[in-house]
């Protein structure tokens, strides 16, 4: 029992990771979200990396929380391993 949530956890995070990546490339394709899949990214995505943008410091033009957050999942999914 404890193995099937391991795994099912670590395909949540390899899901949300995978999502956000999205997000990251699809910001350099579509920043302005025309197409369905970048709005679907970016809504999908929004409501974690908002939380850690509040939280993160100004840097400029500059948008960190992305990074932060794929780092912090790819820390958790290794974990799980």
């Amino acid at each position: 029992m404890a193995m099937m949530l391991r795994v099912l956890v670590g395909a949540v995070v390899a899901l949300a990771w995978l999502l956000v990546l999205g997000r990251i490339w699809i910001s350099w394709v579509d920043p302005t979200r025309r197409s369905r899949v970048a709005r679907f990214l970016f809504s999908g995505t929004e409501p974690v990396i908002a939380r850690v943008r509040r939280a993160l410091p100004p840097t400029g033009m500059f948008d960190f929380s992305s990074l932060l957050v794929l780092v912090v999942l790819g820390i958790i999914w290794r974990a799980l391993l």
